[in-house]
């Protein structure tokens, strides 16, 4: 059996653990078995209607004090229940939750991992899932022989699918001990779209010039319904809040459509965006590195591109 593991915030389940649950049901498919979700603590999404996405089961271990991510207690509460349910795979989103808590789980069940898997396991040979490494500029086809086997699933790498269907919602029995963390206060970032789970962002950097001029990406953004980032140049000198840098020292992401504003495109931030599915550069300077990495580019001054741009789309809307 393949037991998906379903990540959520606020009650509502995150975008990442629908492509977890759609991935680990093909899994299932590929292995003639079936496929089964995990839930820790308590949501206000209906759980029966992950049936949709090729799960037949959702077990759920109702503890509200799960509902905040200890990532010493999520790791025994989650090895416990692989062995309750017999489950043989384990799938997780590479999200902050995934990254924190499926390499534990593997060491307490003695499991093989592949963390940042984006392709779909080859079963013709063993078990090999491709994966990616040096910061998604290279790939490694990894074969894992133990008895378990986890799989910790790239964001975006693997699209949704929905269908038909309703899963048997059960609660499930294990352990849970008692936190040794205190959790003394909860800031969260109220009105945005978040960075990992946005199919857009829009990022600009040293190009705009100044926090004044930020206006011009915002107004992008919100006719987009996009996620709003930035270089880490611009984090460091405080024109935007650092939760928004992007780039291998920041936060990684894989949207489907990923637009630059001003960025000379170092190493360093394609490191943490080369995932997305189409790279849209704009800047005034024609040798910046960002155009080569790019599926689309404009050679112009942001600030006449833009404002065009963001009308142009305006317009769109307002006649479909």
């Amino acid at each position: 059996m393949v037991l998906i593991f379903v990540d959520h915030s606020d009650g509502l389940i995150k975008k990442s653990s629908f492509e977890a649950v759609s991935y680990g049901a093909k899994v299932a498919e590929i292995l003639g078995t079936s496929a089964e979700a995990l839930v820790l603590g308590t949501v206000t999404d209906n759980l029966a209607a992950l049936g949709k996405y090729g799960v037949k089961k959702v077990h759920q271990v109702a503890d509200e004090t799960l509902n905040q991510v200890d990532s010493q207690r999520y790791a025994k509460v989650i090895a416990e229940a692989v062995t309750a349910t017999g489950a043989t795979v384990v799938v997780f989103s590479q999200n902050q939750t995934g990254k924190a808590v499926a390499a534990n789980v593997a060491a307490r069940l003695k499991a093989g991992i592949v963390t940042g898997a984006c392709a779909l396991p080859d079963t013709g040979n063993g078990f090999v899932v491709r994966k990616t490494v040096f910061s998604g500029k290279a790939f490694a086809n990894v074969n894992i022989l133990s008895p378990i086997k986890i799989i910790s699933l790239n964001i975006n790498s693997y699209q949704t699918v929905a269908g038909e269907g309703t899963a048997i919602v059960a609660p499930l029995t294990v352990q849970v001990d008692k936190s040794n963390i205190k959790i003394t206060a909860v800031n969260k970032i109220i009105g945005e779209v978040p960075l990992t789970e946005a199919d857009i962002v829009v990022s600009g950097g040293r190009g705009l010039k100044g926090p004044e001029n930020w206006g011009i990406l915002l107004d992008l953004a919100k006719e987009l319904k996009a996620g709003t980032a930035c270089s880490r140049p611009v984090g460091d000198a405080d024109w935007r809040p650092h939760h928004e840098h992007v780039g291998q020292t920041g936060v990684q992401i894989a949207p489907n459509l990923y637009i630059a504003l001003g960025i000379s495109g170092a190493i360093q931030h394609l490191a943490g965006v080369n995932r997305s599915k189409v790279i849209v550069v704009i800047n005034k300077d024609p040798e910046a590195p960002f155009f080569k990495a790019a599926d689309y580019g404009i050679v112009g001054d942001l600030f006449e591109v833009v404002p065009k741009l963001t009308e142009e789309i305006r317009k769109m809307k307002a006649s479909s």
